[in-house]
């Protein structure tokens, strides 16, 4: 099945704390089903010191979300849409439901 959310694509959370929030996805772990977004879920990780880290510390980074929290973004009204799969040209676009904006190629059909 083709995926409705991919890589560099602009997402809205839809629950929890950032919710509202948009990002760009850095990364989507399909078999898992979470994605990793930009700005989004960031949490602290503790850094102990070693021989390479002398000083150790504290980071942020994010954390994975799971699939069912974020939708994409409709470019047109630049809120979170559903997504459908349209054929043109041979070829299989992701489409917003409602607008029917364009939101990538997915392949052959």
């Amino acid at each position: 099945m083709a995926a409705r959310i991919r890589k560099d694509d602009l997402v809205m959370v839809r629950s929890g704390a950032d919710r509202g929030r948009t990002g760009k996805v850095l990364a989507v772990y399909p078999d898992k089903q979470l994605v990793l977004v930009e700005g989004i879920n960031v949490k602290w990780k503790h850094i102990r010191p070693t021989e390479r880290n002398r000083r150790g510390g504290r980071i942020q980074k994010p954390a994975p979300l799971p699939l069912g929290k974020v939708q994409p973004v409709d470019p047109t009204t630049n809120k979170g849409c559903r997504v459908k799969f349209v054929v043109r040209d041979g070829q299989k676009h992701r489409v917003a439901a409602k607008t029917g904006a364009d939101l990538g190629v997915v392949g052959r059909a």
